[in-house]
């Protein structure tokens, strides 16, 4: 078309106008005009648990900048708490910004190459998320399947890492899906025996069950920080050992996402050693301030102390399941969950309807199954500050009441 004057500017035509002389098209959303509201609800459901009112406040401190030293102080307290709550002396320790996905993400996507080969134990949907993960990078996945709710014993894992010969075995320890808390003694050496790197995910029992990534030769391990942690999602808690630490040293190509790039992250985390710290990403700092607060909680408590906590809640939580007549998903107590409680779903009930009702009458979340389990079961979680037998006694009440008043089919 012809050029054409436009404000006393010869400009080609069309004109592409500048955005002052533009109409909005689209309006502000009525929603936002109203004010914010969140229901105060308890919590019982596999996660994110309630957060107590000390780690809320804490969370709502004055922003300051994700490069500023006070800053690096508090994520020093971090690193500190979680070596405590890891059981490690490993200097690569800190937390990733983001939720137990991405601490997953991290380990994989900086141990593994493409046409490494990774050993995943499956008997729960993480296992299966781990091959996934493997499998998106190039990685060659094999996997020894248990039924929902069972475990591996030391041979069938010794078996499968002398037949596959993996770079990386993955394990869940606190498996959420089925309510199953697997041994984890003696892995670690198998996997050593075979020049294999041990990653444990630990989202679900962190801090609510034994574990000691140095003495049970863990050479990676990350959590989150909704569980136990009882802070808001957000930051998940990882650890490298030396082992890990050469594994990623040597590899020939670079991590396939920067954001989660072990040497990135260590860096801003001040654990290389080097001088000065370089921006990578945005530090969300309010969600540091949180979880070194629920860190803070946990030491002052003591590890120990919480182990034995919801060992002793989960155990009285399980009778009292028994005594109104439900059955536990996992028939070996010793490797039951005892933060996150799986029940097979009482027949001739429509599951969905339990847990509406209870949430809808008692304003408390538990839930169904998840991955290999739905359908099969209710899952309850009692984590952090909601382990306490006045919360099973209410949860115990709950489900009392629903069964009462749910429809049961006579089929």
């Amino acid at each position: 078309g012809e050029d054409i004057v436009y404000r006393g500017q010869i400009e080609p035509n069309p004109v592409v106008r500048p955005w002052y002389n533009m109409s909005l098209r689209v309006p502000p959303p009525q929603s936002l005009r109203e004010a914010l509201k969140v229901p105060d609800r308890y919590m019982f459901g596999p996660g994110p648990s309630n957060v107590p009112p000390r780690i809320l406040e804490a969370g709502a401190r004055p922003v300051i900048g994700h490069m500023h030293p006070e800053i690096f102080e508090i994520m020093s307290d971090i690193k500190s708490g979680i070596q405590y709550l890891f059981q490690t002396q490993n200097k690569m320790t800190f937390a990733v910004s983001g939720t137990g996905h991405s601490a997953m993400e991290c380990a994989i996507f900086n141990t593994v190459e493409p046409g490494d080969s990774v050993l995943t134990a499956v008997n729960g949907i993480w296992g299966e998320r781990a091959a996934e993960m493997a499998e998106r990078i190039g990685g060659r996945v094999n996997a020894i399947v248990a039924p929902p709710g069972g475990i591996f014993t030391n041979e069938d894992i010794e078996k499968a890492l002398s037949k596959h010969r993996p770079a990386l075995f993955f394990l869940a320890h606190g498996e959420s899906s089925t309510g199953v808390l697997h041994p984890l003694d003696g892995i670690g050496q198998l996997c050593h025996k075979y020049n294999c790197l041990f990653l444990v995910d630990s989202v679900a029992s962190m801090g609510g069950s034994p574990l000691h990534m140095d003495q049970q030769e863990i050479d990676i391990l990350y959590t989150g920080s909704q569980k136990v942690l009882n802070a808001p999602p957000g930051t998940a808690p990882i650890s490298f050992s030396e082992r890990a630490c050469r594994k990623i040293s040597s590899r020939k190509t670079k991590p396939l996402s920067f954001f989660l790039d072990f040497n990135w992250l260590t860096n801003y985390w001040g654990c290389d050693d080097k001088p000065t710290r370089v921006y990578h990403h945005t530090g969300p700092v309010t969600a540091f301030y949180s979880l070194r607060e629920s860190l803070a909680v946990l030491c002052e408590e003591g590890l120990e102390a919480s182990w034995e906590r919801h060992r002793t809640v989960a155990e009285y939580f399980h009778a009292g399941l028994e005594n109104i007549g439900l059955k536990l998903f996992v028939k070996d107590k010793q490797v039951r969950l005892p933060t996150v409680t799986t029940i097979i779903a009482p027949h001739g009930y429509d599951w969905k309807e339990i847990t509406s009702y209870i949430m809808r009458t008692h304003n408390l979340e538990i839930s169904g199954g998840l991955g290999p389990s739905a359908g099969l079961v209710l899952r309850v979680g009692l984590m952090g500050c909601n382990s306490s037998r006045t919360n099973v006694d209410m949860v115990l009440s709950a489900l009392t009441d629903a069964l009462q008043h749910c429809h049961r089919s006579k089929v």
